[in-house]
């Protein structure tokens, strides 16, 4: 007889985390492991509505495992949505390892789930709010240029001696009431020049482009501001500013629109510390001339 899920707290267990599917859930719990990826880790579990999720695949994995990964609707989940397609395979919640026995069982729950958001009606199309739960305020992790803390209502960006720019010590310390913001962007610290930037619903007369000189911005480096610390503040924070009011942006980390002229001394500068990276081996040979190329564009 088919595996109907009919029964709630019917769990499939994989690697680094476990499925519990419910009535009108699927309750994802991370395992604490020294091999979980720490993403998973911070994030301890998800309780993710079936209505969150567009579509469910089963797919041979390596090594005799096959994955069961649930793909969630554009807009319903903050942190994948502040991810924008940044966090590495391994990375992804959704995604669930198994065992190659476990095939079986795996397709019957895939296709239970499948039954279910057919009968919902169109599941890929843009959610209307946010439908998964972002992790738990307070939050806080340390950046390069800064100390950044969330506490549900405000944002603070503290700024360090040792690595913040004179235009921010210039502003000096900011907060952010999470009503005066738009979204966020977060372009992921595991690139070159990652940061986190707070989108404001009134911009300011002249927007930085460069996150280092922006004071509503901090900025990643090797060991500031982590994947699994900076990218699930950057979800609380998008959580609660839809939260606070409509039109909400949450934009993948690239850069601001607009073309700016930079200082030719600026540019000078960002150009060598990239070459100290590369040198170092900290930035591959097609990173160092896509980014060479980038700044020399702006001059």
């Amino acid at each position: 007889m088919p595996h109907t899920m009919s029964r709630m707290g019917d769990v499939l267990a994989g690697f680094h985390a476990a499925w519990e599917f419910e009535s009108d859930s699927v309750r994802i719990r991370f395992e604490r492991g020294i091999r979980t990826p720490r993403l998973f880790q911070a994030l301890g579990e998800r309780l993710v509505p079936v209505e969150a999720l567009a579509e469910v695949t089963l797919a041979p994995g390596r090594r005799g495992t096959v994955i069961l990964h649930a793909v969630p609707r554009p807009g319903a989940d903050p942190l994948m949505d502040v991810a924008a397609g940044q966090l590495k395979e391994t990375a992804d919640p959704y995604r669930l390892v198994l065992p190659a026995e476990r095939a079986a069982l795996a397709e019957e729950y895939a296709d239970t789930l499948g039954a279910r958001l057919a009968a919902g009606g169109p599941a890929g199309e843009p959610a209307e709010r946010y439908l998964v739960e972002p992790p738990s305020a307070p939050l806080q992790f340390k950046a390069y240029d800064g100390k950044a803390a969330f506490d549900g209502k405000n944002v603070t960006f503290r700024w360090s001696w040792t690595g913040a720019s004179s235009a921010k010590w210039k502003a000096g310390d900011q907060s952010f009431p999470v009503s005066a913001l738009s979204g966020v962007e977060w372009r992921s610290p595991e690139v070159f020049e990652g940061y986190l930037r707070l989108l404001r619903r009134e911009a300011p007369p002249v927007q930085p482009v460069q996150a280092d000189q922006d004071p509503g911005a901090v900025v990643f480096g090797l060991g500031y501001g982590p994947v699994h610390e900076s990218l699930p503040f950057a979800a609380a924070v998008a959580f609660a500013a839809r939260a606070a009011g409509p039109g909400v942006h949450v934009a993948a980390g690239g850069g601001s629109a607009g073309v700016h002229r930079r200082d030719p001394a600026d540019i000078a500068d960002r150009i060598r510390h990239l070459g100290e990276l590369h040198a170092a081996g900290l930035v591959t040979d097609e990173e160092f001339s896509k980014k060479k190329a980038e700044l020399l564009a702006e001059l």
